[in-house]
């Protein structure tokens, strides 16, 4: 059976962190909808300006300039084996419609991964989520003792590679963080709503309790693909 997986979490969930890994143990690419966003409009291309209007403002880029953008993505050559598809759909208008598209052109989708965190949990994981520039998948966390920065010069620095450590200016807003949670948690429309389509299909869900360690979390995933 094929690899092909979308990955559900919260903001603050670790969802990147298990990409990455899952990454690394099959071979195949883990692809951030970010990071597609930002090589489209990096790119100039004419999906990335519409693109960045919506983006610029907080809201969600609609459904007929992103689902192409991500399918695109999803059949290039590195694909073949196998994918990760990492931040969409967001909505259960989302799901569905990628659904059929990844239908229609061939592409199963075997998997849905859920990681699943309370929305208080996740709030705190994410204030206190330093990123290192070598490598976002670095963890470094100031309220976990396992994943903390070590101190340097008096300074904290990555745990993994001694790089320097920044924040995300919306990991410190209160509004943003709500805003992005808002989104996730809602089961009528938002993303929640998406991994319960999925759960009304024939794809397999495997749901995984978040709060535990990160060696935990991808044991229980592991355990189920």
């Amino acid at each position: 059976m094929g690899k092909n997986i979308l990955i559900f979490g919260p903001n603050g969930s670790g969802k990147g962190t298990q990409g990455a890994i899952l990454h690394k143990k099959f071979d195949i690419p883990h692809i951030e909808s970010g990071a597609i966003f930002r090589e489209h409009i990096g790119g100039g291309t004419e999906l990335g300006k519409k693109a960045k209007v919506y983006i610029d403002k907080g809201d969600l880029v609609p459904d007929d300039i992103t689902i192409p953008m991500m399918v695109a993505r999803l059949q290039k050559d590195d694909c073949k084996s196998g994918w990760i598809l990492d931040g969409f759909p967001r909505s259960r208008a989302q799901a569905a419609t990628l659904a059929d598209t990844l239908q229609k052109e061939g592409l199963a989708l075997d998997y849905v991964i859920e990681i699943v965190l309370d929305r208080e949990v996740a709030k705190i994981r994410i204030t206190g989520r330093r990123l290192c520039v070598n490598d976002n998948n670095h963890p470094n966390h100031i309220a976990f003792d396992a994943i903390k920065p070590v101190e340097k010069d008096g300074k904290l620095v990555c745990r993994v590679c001694g790089g320097e450590l920044k924040t995300r200016p919306d990991d410190q807003d209160d509004a943003a963080i709500n805003k992005r949670h808002d989104i996730y948690y809602d089961t009528d429309t938002g993303t929640m709503a998406a991994v319960n389509y999925f759960k009304g299909t024939d794809v397999k869900v495997i749901s995984v309790e978040g709060s535990k360690s990160i060696d935990e979390v991808t044991a229980d995933i592991m355990a189920e693909l």
